[in-house]
């Protein structure tokens, strides 16, 4: 299982907000690319990369920077999302060096631009699916949808998806753990991997997805906890190896 380091970008700087308000950010670098070399140092294997400003914009605001760190680090699978709502946005990403692009929004208003884009940048594309009480999240979380995040889920993983990122956005941000639970019977409920994120805050948690990641869990991305200190990033990932 890959601990995933999360640079989230908002007006170029690396941040990390609270339950996704854009207000309730905490300003922690304004590196990105010595942020990434960072993680990359103390052993990340994979960044994942937000543009915070294209996900409420609908459209890429800080690909330029994305673009500085996959030309510094380009044998370092990165995953980027925010904003990318056509197949124009994930062709540019691709051809900057991105190597996974993740479709949140659009995947739930439009499920079918998933089928097309998954047929057309085959082994590329994952699906965001940010949930409250297991109800889809939309528009950088503003707004809660009827849609089950598991029947999303399935959809998408028919669809041919990479991949499912799940977050449990009541905890995203608020330093209170990770709901395993949630995790858990999503990953039971389809046939891709399952990376976890929302509220990994200390090496329990960690503990705990390694405990079940055999239901189908790929990885863990952690934000706010590696900037605070809770969580040390190299000993969490080195206990994922040898688990």
């Amino acid at each position: 299982m890959l601990v995933i380091p999360a640079i989230d970008l908002k007006d170029g700087q690396c941040v990390r907000l609270k339950q996704g308000r854009m207000e309730d950010d905490t300003v922690f670098s304004n590196e990105p690319v010595k942020m990434a070399e960072r993680w990359i140092n103390v052993g990340a294997r994979r960044l994942h990369i937000v543009d915070l400003n294209g996900a409420f914009a609908g459209k890429p605001v800080n690909a330029s920077v994305i673009q500085q760190i996959t030309t510094t680090y380009p044998n370092i699978p990165i995953q980027v999302g925010g904003g990318i709502r056509d197949k124009d946005t994930i062709q540019t990403y691709l051809d900057i060096g991105v190597k996974y692009v993740i479709i949140g929004t659009k995947a739930i208003e439009e499920p079918d631009f998933i089928a097309e884009i998954c047929q057309d940048f085959p082994g590329h594309i994952i699906v965001g699916l940010d949930a409250r009480d297991g109800k889809v999240a939309t528009d950088g979380w503003s707004k809660i949808s009827e849609h089950s995040a598991i029947d999303m889920a399935k959809k998408f993983a028919q669809y041919g998806v990479e991949a499912i990122i799940y977050t449990d956005i009541s905890r995203d941000g608020m330093m209170q753990g990770l709901n395993v639970a949630s995790t858990v019977e999503l990953a039971q409920a389809i046939s891709i991997p399952v990376i976890a994120a929302g509220g990994v805050t200390t090496i329990d948690d960690i503990k705990a997805l390694c405990k079940v990641a055999d239901q189908g869990i790929s990885g863990a991305i952690t934000g706010r906890a590696i900037y605070e200190g809770t969580l040390d990033f190299a000993e969490a990932q080195k206990f994922t190896d040898n688990f």
